[in-house]
């Protein structure tokens, strides 16, 4: 059986490199794994409890909270805004939350990993991310980790799935998410 990941990016800039992270990792799953990457968290609206009820909540949400069910596993991606998560990021783990116990990433493998300009590639935002999906029942795979620096000269002319090194350590993420989400699917 495929191993289905659904990947979020946290930057909904045209040219941004942690979209191309996620380009990168769809194309370089290996066999036996599909990682998916959604298109739209900036079409959700943020999270309100009075839209979220049966028949009201907004179809951009309903569409993440199904390809979230779908996935045996998510990958989020983020830069850092602010030294901390990006709204729209923390948004969609505000929905997929929900209905609390029961969210859509409940009790799922979750990695993180990511780029920013500083010299630390983003690692607040992603810690921050991974308290956040780990609260609303994600199961984070805390050794699992990638935070690269100089976004803008690293990947300026270079697109992540071309950086021999990135490539590698994207291959690995998602094959150590595919061993987690493995044990789930065949549980």
């Amino acid at each position: 059986m495929s191993v289905r990941i659904l990947a979020l990016v946290g930057s909904v800039r045209a040219g941004s490199h942690n979209r191309q992270l996620a380009e990168a990792a769809v194309k370089l799953a290996p066999a036996g794994t599909e990682v998916q990457l959604f298109e739209g968290l900036a079409e959700i609206p943020f999270y309100n409890e009075d839209i979220d009820v049966e028949g009201g909540v907004p179809a951009a949400a309903v569409r993440l909270r199904e390809a979230a069910a779908a996935a045996d596993a998510l990958l989020l991606f983020t830069p850092e805004y602010n030294g901390t998560i990006p709204a729209v990021l923390k948004n969609a783990i505000d929905w997929l939350s929900r209905p609390y116990g029961a969210g859509a990433v409940s009790g799922k493998p979750v990695a993180v990993a990511g780029t920013a300009l500083g010299q630390y590639g983003g690692v607040w935002a992603h810690d921050d991310t991974r308290k956040a999906v780990g609260i609303a029942g994600g199961k984070v795979v805390e050794d699992v980790k990638l935070s690269i620096p100089g976004s803008s000269n690293r990947f300026g002319s270079t697109h992540p799935a071309d950086d021999a090194e990135v490539a590698a350590q994207l291959v690995e993420i998602v094959t150590r998410l595919q061993g987690e989400a493995g044990g789930a699917v065949a549980a």
